[in-house]
């Protein structure tokens, strides 16, 4: 069984957007309940997360803009914009979050837990440089992804976000950094309409950024099919360091944005296949962050179903899941292709 690290703590409940914003703080507090209530076979571990240093929000933030958000410390209220609201404790919890996934990251990397889940918020993959966005006020994952370059000397990170929107601050970020592959599958023309499949990076990161939009409505096997046939070769190619996977469970059936169709079987399907990648390619590292999913009850259930894939127990039939995904390929092979052949001046035939 695997030794699985989940961070965990308090201060991102203190994070009040307001009883009527989708990112609240019963979203979390769902998935603290349930773990306190399973042991799942004694595999998770817990890692303290910390709060950022200044420093380490630099490598990725404008020091203007961390500033207005440690000028948000201790106001009832502060809007950075019509989606994004803080509470007095809001840039605690904010520098916490980014702290717990650079813990999460270093746990990995030390050999301590085989994988991690970084169960924090405010969610991250939106955040600018010099601003929030779309509940987002630091961009945790781009920051535990620099982190790992800066303080571990890591040369080849993969990030891949399947959360339903594109994640435009890890694009921006990473947008001419050949050290880190991002890879987004997101609902395509939605917010925050960016993503398209021909935004593939400047400089020295072109080809190092690979978006997947998609139609409305894809299932447990469209996702299956777009990671075995597109993110898995190029992973091989790239031969990665460390895995990091920006988990947004709003692609789930049962969310209000109701989007796309995948259930708690496809979550752990593409955990699964991406536990797969991380064994071949870099020893078995993954590092997840919590981003969107707000339905808490759907939230819930999938986050325990993914942790049950990290530990190593899965509850899924990967065969049959499989041999779903070979029968359904049609339904995406249009996107897989194009991407593909926007992609293949940088990795060659996939």
């Amino acid at each position: 069984m695997a030794r699985t690290g989940i961070v965990r703590h308090p201060l991102y409940l203190e994070h009040k957007t307001g009883i009527m914003h989708p990112e609240n703080p019963y979203r979390l507090e769902s998935i603290y309940t349930m773990l306190e209530k399973r042991d799942f076979g004694g595999a998770l571990v817990d890692i303290q997360p910390r709060f950022a240093t200044l420093s380490e929000l630099l490598l990725v933030h404008d020091p203007a803009y961390v500033d207005r958000v440690l000028g948000s410390a201790e106001k009832p209220q502060i809007r950075f914009d019509p989606d994004t609201v803080t509470s007095p404790k809001s840039y605690k919890a904010a520098w916490m979050a980014a702290g717990g996934v650079m813990e999460a990251i270093r746990a990995v990397l030390a050999g301590d837990v085989q994988n991690a889940f970084a169960l924090v918020r405010p969610p991250g993959h939106h955040a600018l440089r010099n601003r929030a966005m779309g509940f987002c006020l630091f961009n945790n994952l781009a920051i535990g992804a620099s982190y790992g370059i800066k303080r571990h000397g890591l040369k080849r990170i993969i990030i891949v976000d399947w959360d339903l929107h594109h994640g435009n601050g890890i694009q921006d970020i990473f947008y001419r950094d050949p050290h880190v592959l991002y890879i987004s599958l997101h609902r395509h023309n939605y917010f925050p309409w960016t993503g398209e499949a021909e935004e593939i990076g400047e400089g020295e990161g072109r080809g190092f950024n690979i978006n997947i939009p998609l139609e409305m409505g894809c299932s447990d096997s469209d996702y299956g099919n777009l990671l075995r046939h597109i993110v898995f070769p190029v992973a091989r190619r790239f031969r990665p360091e460390i895995l990091l996977v920006a988990a947004g469970f709003d692609i789930h059936h049962g969310d209000p944005l109701r989007s796309m169709s995948v259930t708690e079987a496809g979550f752990a399907r593409m955990t699964r296949l991406l536990m797969e990648m991380a064994s071949e390619l870099c020893r078995k590292r993954v590092v997840l962050a919590l981003e969107g999913g707000y339905n808490s009850e759907a939230l819930r259930d999938s986050v325990a179903i993914v942790l049950w894939e990290l530990a190593g127990r899965s509850v899924i039939n990967n065969q049959e899941m499989r041999q779903v995904e070979d029968a359904r390929l049609g339904s995406v092979i249009k996107i897989i292709e194009k991407v593909k052949a926007i992609q293949r001046p940088y990795w060659g035939e996939l």
